[in-house]
């Protein structure tokens, strides 16, 4: 198909498609003239992918740059396609002064790799609730652990036993499924604050 047919199924405008592929998203078409270039379905799944990372997956393009590398490369296997996914949308970067968070890994048992950035991330996001003077309660902490180490082991045991398949569904599970995790939450909240103070119903 031709870029405009590419850009009619996938909704996305030409100006678009071509800023993609500048930008290294999207591989070239086959040239079939000096100015012309012909597409195929990958590339339609391909344009679909790069606009759920960068759109409900809030991501910038050197970001989902380099997401769509670790899926591109098979020589990673899935733990360390993983944590180069993690990385790559690391909000803080990596720090050796993480008391906070240390707490709270030692409390959870958990087997971390020491090139991970997440207990930077962590460490930032409970000494916020320190300057806010906000405590998380001790059994609320260990509820949300327990939550994540069940939603974890869930994904995971989900995930396909081909290589590159596993790789792509750990990847994208891990950036891809943050927004629901956050929505569910929030109407949970919902759902409990209804529970508790809500108005007695017949129903």
């Amino acid at each position: 198909m031709r870029i405009s047919e590419l850009s009619r199924r996938s909704r996305v405008p030409v100006a678009t498609i071509k800023y993609y592929l500048r930008e290294g998203l999207v591989a070239p078409g086959t040239l079939t003239a000096s100015t012309q270039a012909q597409y195929d379905e990958t590339h339609l799944d391909r344009l679909r992918l790069v606009r759920a990372l960068l759109g409900p997956g809030g991501l910038s393009i050197a970001q989902a740059r380099a997401i769509l590398g670790v899926i591109d490369d098979p020589q990673h296997d899935t733990f360390a396609a993983l944590g180069a996914a993690q990385h790559a949308i690391a909000a803080a970067p990596p720090q050796e002064d993480t008391p906070r968070a240390a707490s709270v890994l030692a409390r959870a048992g958990w087997q971390i790799d020491p090139a991970s950035t997440e207990p930077a991330q962590l460490e930032a996001a409970l000494a916020g609730l320190d300057d806010a003077g906000f405590e998380i309660p001790d059994a609320v902490m260990t509820a949300y652990i327990r939550a994540a180490e069940q939603i974890a082991a869930a994904e995971l045991a989900e995930a396909p036993e081909d290589r590159a398949a596993a790789i792509r569904y750990a990847v994208l599970g891990t950036v891809l499924t943050e927004p629901v995790i956050l929505a569910l939450r929030r109407l949970a909240h919902q759902q409990a604050a209804a529970r508790r103070f809500g108005p007695a119903s017949d129903a």
